[in-house]
């Protein structure tokens, strides 16, 4: 039995444990969610020698095989060792399907199961958490120091460096979703390949740039409860070639913050001290509205809209082309909630 803090699940995964043959992830970063998933995947590929097989199965696999996980698990690979199943819980691979696999011991392959955020009471992060050869891994949004460390391995991995001013403002831009927080940064890698340095004005240009302005009108109707000056923005920003994925991480920073000041409100400071104590500072034309919005969003409201983005965030990922119907959706839901 291990249950894996998201904090915890960096140092869990470089050093594999044969003894596991079991492992869920799941939480409210779904990029980080598909991630870790992988990375599990290779780890446990890795112990052996040949590494295994690695094999991806959804529900769309099981449509005509429901035995279809099951069977590749027993499947012996012609070179030896384990095979590495990695499916994405869903309809059919179910709490139900997962418990009737990993509850009766030790599975002869390794199954890594990629979910949703699961409850502590949700019964299959409960399958992973209590089963001894099983671990559950929590993948939540990024904090300061996993976002230095993203930061950090991308940059010298693409053999470049970054100033201690870019770096702390580039960090301040990102961790409302590891996926769409890597894409920021390799955008920013490759805008600065020439010269191997990037410096606060590289950032500034390509995290930061002027599209902003509206995506920040986007979030504010939204959140303001405003639906359709909300959606006018959005197909303003659209129509002039902003990135649907880029206004759906813009709406995960900016609940997170949300959620943040109202978590300290609920522990007694004032909004206004609890908005100073954010990193970095609101900007002073912001104030006000955020003010307003505290008292309009309480924390279970702030809970499932993070949720929702959460969802919007990984849907937006696979569809590609839909994108922009899935970022419309997701403003009209969290207008109508702030409601």
């Amino acid at each position: 039995m291990v249950a894996v803090k998201s904090h915890e699940a960096s140092r869990f995964l470089k050093s594999p444990n044969r003894d596991i043959s079991a492992i869920v992830t799941y939480g409210t970063d779904a990029g980080l969610v598909s991630e870790r998933a992988r990375h599990a995947a290779r780890s446990w590929a890795a112990l052996e020698n040949p590494p295994s097989e690695i094999i991806r199965l959804d529900d769309a696999d099981l449509e005509t095989n429901p035995d279809r996980i099951s069977i590749e698990l027993m499947t012996v690979p012609m070179f030896g060792g384990r095979k590495i199943v990695l499916a994405t819980a869903g309809r059919r691979i179910n709490a139900k399907l997962l418990k009737e696999l990993v509850a009766p011991g030790p599975l002869p392959g390794i199954l890594v199961v990629e979910a949703g955020n699961l409850k502590p009471s949700d019964t299959l992060r409960s399958v992973f958490e209590k089963a001894k050869h099983a671990a559950a891994i929590a993948c939540f949004p990024d904090e300061g120091r996993d976002l230095s460390a993203l930061v950090d391995d991308e940059v010298k991995t693409a053999r470049m460096t970054i100033s201690p001013e870019a770096r702390e403002f580039l960090i301040a831009q990102l961790g409302a979703d590891r996926a769409l927080s890597r894409g920021e940064i390799a955008k920013l890698i490759l805008y600065c390949a020439d010269r191997k340095r990037i410096d606060l004005a590289d950032v500034e240009a390509i995290v930061s740039d002027a599209s902003e302005l509206n995506i920040d009108r986007i979030v504010s109707a939204a959140a303001a409860g405003e639906a359709g000056a909300a959606v006018c923005e959005l197909n303003r920003a659209l129509t002039g070639g902003e990135n649907a994925q880029s206004i759906i991480l813009a709406l995960q920073r900016h609940y997170i913050r949300l959620h943040r000041i109202q978590a300290e409100v609920s522990d007694g400071r004032s909004v206004a001290d609890a908005m100073k104590s954010l990193r970095p500072p609101l900007h002073f034309k912001q104030k006000n509205a955020v003010t307003a919005q505290i008292k309009r969003w309480p924390m279970a409201a702030l809970t499932l809209a993070q949720q929702q983005i959460s969802k919007a965030a990984r849907s937006a990922r696979s569809t590609g082309a839909r994108d922009d119907l899935i970022t419309e959706s997701l403003i009209l839901f969290l207008a109508k909630l702030a409601r």
